[in-house]
């Protein structure tokens, strides 16, 4: 099971090469080479389970996130191109893709805004304003939050099931931004997205 990751907050012109680079060295590229380093075992027994956790950000992008989203989409990829070139292995690869889970990983988004030379940024506002509310955010479960027990829920099928799926969604919202980006158009699906913008 490979749950590398963390999210480099920043509007897209605010992101440097370096900031970039290293959201896919730890999200993705770590990720993967950890991953090959079991296949060719599994390839010899014949059998094995590859669970990698991805996000709903991994298929549809959000503003302010953009970095993060990125390297979801890439594991994405990534996984469903392993999954296909496993078929006949007897080796699964699955896709945990959660919505808000209640853990730390809010607060590490703030620690990774720090890192954002903001001054010179239109949104110098919007980010000081946002990492002081993630540093302070006490999330509990309810109906759109789940706690990280709905996240092991998924993973010990995916390891355990006959038949484990492709992708295993977790939370309300996940669920219905997958609908949502699958059936509205794009120029709809962007105005509702751009209701996160600052006003």
């Amino acid at each position: 099971m490979n749950n590398a990751g963390f999210a480099q907050p920043g509007a897209m012109e605010d992101i440097t090469r370096e900031a970039l680079r290293r959201q896919f060295e730890v999200n993705v590229f770590g990720l993967q080479e950890l991953t090959n380093c079991f296949v060719p075992g599994f390839r010899q027994q014949g059998y094995g389970r590859i669970v990698n956790i991805s996000s709903i950000f991994g298929l549809i992008s959000v503003p302010f996130v953009g970095s993060y989203c990125a390297s979801k989409y890439a594991l994405e990829a990534l996984s469903d191109s392993l999954r296909v070139e496993m078929r006949s292995s007897g080796v699964s690869v699955s896709l945990i893709e959660p919505g808000a889970i209640v853990t730390e990983f809010r607060r590490n988004a703030a620690a990774a805004g720090e890192m954002l030379d903001i001054a010179g940024s239109r949104f110098t506002d919007s980010y000081t304003r946002e990492i002081e509310r993630r540093k302070k955010q006490e999330k509990k479960p309810d109906l759109f939050t789940r706690p990280p027990e709905d996240v092991a829920t998924k993973i010990l099928h995916a390891l355990e099931s006959k038949h484990p799926k492709a992708r295993y969604r977790v939370t309300i919202p996940a669920h219905a931004m997958a609908f949502l980006k699958r059936v509205l158009p794009t120029s709809v699906f962007d105005r509702l997205m751009a209701a996160r913008l600052p006003k």
